[in-house]
């Protein structure tokens, strides 16, 4: 992973969000180096800052938000100094395009398919409307519509779930960006098609070598589909590494948590794992591990600083001072042990969740 290219770097971000009278830190001094041509997956709870973080690299946060702090390089440019969308029009659709979750308010019901995908490829391109309308059906049908050239001047409405989150894939990839950014891109379908639109993206991040950044709670997802994961927690990266080091060898107690929550894991006649406790509030100053209170494996320190990244591998890093030397020993939540053997098991009897082996 260190000889490939190093795509975009995010450096200490920092971001605050203005309510009232307030501020709201929201992303925590988070770091992380995106490699060309690679799928990395960021996983948390809800509020965790996954979307948040993800949007400082389109310029798209809500007007009351701003970077405070750090630097996001991408092709020799710092994208936290842009600040208009005419800044954005180089990058922002064309550069790094984003999948939303739920394709019916991504697209405009009163407007044809066609003349959606269109109108991104002339912007970015310049095109003429023959070329543009060209390269829409062909991007269509690269992405599964049928009898695309017929189904160009039809309406969402016309279109299923699936159809819908296909054309929003279409519109994201029409001018062929260096990253994509799958937000949830799932969510609102069914199971089946679920892995039908997982498996579409997989195939044409395989064709159109672009870099895929995932945003999801689903582990199954995760698993499914990463190469490389970020746990993330109260605004911050507090873990990552390869699929497998996430999955099989987790060293924060948090990721812990996360995994045994897993419904795949539960037993018949015993209650599924769950995270006891609420999040942190990001309206006030946090002391030591964010998780620290939900942490049964807490030491004193974590109550009052904040750990240090510590290597597990140069791949795996993990913030948690469970890993400093002076640290008693502790041992995994057994549900989690064997991780592989379960999910291996439960693959042999038909079930829907797997790893993948990275090639």
């Amino acid at each position: 992973m260190s000889e490939r290219k190093i795509i975009l770097s995010a450096k200490d971000i920092e971001v605050k969000f203005r309510v009232r009278d307030n501020y709201l830190t929201a992303i925590r001094n988070v770091s992380l180096d995106l490699y060309d041509g690679e799928t990395f997956a960021i996983v948390g709870e809800s509020g965790s800052g996954k979307s948040v973080f993800t949007k400082t690299f389109t310029g798209m946060l809500e007007s009351n938000g701003e970077i405070s702090n750090g630097s996001i390089m991408f092709e020799g440019k710092d994208l936290t100094k842009l600040v208009t969308d005419k800044d954005w029009e180089g990058i922002r659709g064309k550069k790094i395009s984003t999948i939303f979750q739920d394709p019916m308010t991504s697209l405009n019901p009163i407007r044809t398919i066609g003349s959606q995908i269109t109108e991104v490829i002339i912007k970015h391109q310049g095109v003429s409307a023959e070329e543009a309308k060209a390269q829409a059906v062909e991007i269509m049908e690269k992405v599964g519509i049928k009898n695309a050239a017929n189904r160009f001047d039809e309406y969402p409405f016309q279109y299923s779930g699936g159809m819908r989150q296909r054309i929003v894939i279409a519109i994201a990839l029409s001018c062929h960006p260096e990253i994509l950014i799958c937000d949830e891109p799932t969510t609102a379908l069914d199971v089946t098609i679920q892995a039908q639109i997982l498996q579409l993206i997989k195939e044409l991040q395989r064709d159109l070598k672009f870099t895929t950044v995932y945003i999801t709670h689903d582990l199954g997802v995760v698993a499914n589909v990463a190469d490389r994961v970020g746990v993330m927690y109260g605004g911050q990266i507090i873990e990552y590494g390869t699929a497998e080091e996430i999955f099989f060898d987790p060293q924060h107690p948090y990721t812990w948590a996360l995994l045994s929550s897993l419904p795949q894991l539960g037993e018949k006649g015993q209650d599924l794992y769950y995270i006891t406790g609420t999040p942190p509030s990001l309206y006030n100053k946090i002391l030591g591990d964010a998780f620290a209170p939900r942490n049964k494996y807490a030491l004193k320190i974590d109550f009052v600083e904040e750990p240090p990244f510590f290597k597990v591998s140069d791949t795996h890093y993990a913030k948690t001072w469970l890993l400093d030397p002076r640290a008693p020993k502790v041992e995994k939540p057994e549900v989690i042990n064997n991780l592989h053997e379960k999910i291996e098991k439960m693959t042999s009897k038909g079930g829907a969740f797997y790893v993948e082996q990275q090639q």
